[in-house]
């Protein structure tokens, strides 16, 4: 069913393992510099490059997502990778939520620069470069000059909307923050308290 009432979506994938407060920021920082109406969350059930690596389960990982964005306006989990089967490919991905919010609404895709640095090697990525906008999280001087390349080229080549955000630079890891975890260190600096919590709780990370 088509959601025909949002101009503009972002869309923020990945394992989310766990999620941290570079991920909430991140969000928060698009939405208001893109006037977007809502970012959605949304874990992947196998990441293509990350298909070897063990994660916790795709429950957890979402419970974690809805604790650490729980009462922040604009900003909502979704399960539609995990419920989908075989690997999370963001082309098959973006092509469904244009089937949910409609050709009307102008989606982005929220990343960091590592990763769009990449973006024309992923699966279908002609496809997936010319099927929404991107929006690029940085970090002062990081691979400055290979961006602007690569976001030049991709505009160039695919006619795709790229924008270079001014976020809050959270320079955190999701291998950092398990590791924090796992040695027992206190995490109030790098995740939500919810999410610490939750960790906890289900005793998630412990060696």
């Amino acid at each position: 069913m088509v959601e025909p009432t949002y101009r503009k979506v972002g869309v923020l994938g990945g394992t989310f393992d766990p999620i941290h407060l570079g991920h909430v920021h991140l969000a928060l920082d698009a939405m208001k510099e893109m006037s977007l109406d809502k970012v959605l969350f949304i874990p992947a059930r196998i990441q293509p490059f990350k298909q070897d690596k063990k994660t916790a389960s795709g429950r957890d990982r979402l419970a974690m997502v809805e604790a650490a964005i729980a009462g922040i306006k604009g900003l909502e989990s979704s399960s539609l990778e995990l419920d989908a089967e075989g690997v999370s490919y963001t082309y098959l991905t973006i092509r469904r939520l244009r089937e949910r919010f409609g050709e009307e609404c102008r989606m982005y895709f929220i990343t960091g620069t590592d990763a769009f640095l990449k973006i024309e090697k992923w699966r279908n990525a002609e496809e997936l470069l010319r099927s929404c906008g991107y929006l690029v999280g940085t970090r002062p001087g990081y691979r400055q000059r290979e961006l602007e390349e690569c976001i030049s080229r991709v505009k160039t080549r695919y006619g795709t909307e790229v924008r270079n955000l001014h976020n809050s630079r959270f320079d955190i890891s999701s291998t950092e923050v398990r590791a924090r975890l796992e040695g027992g260190g206190d995490c109030s600096d790098l995740i939500p308290e919810s999410v610490e919590r939750y960790i906890r709780a289900n005793g998630l990370y412990r060696e």
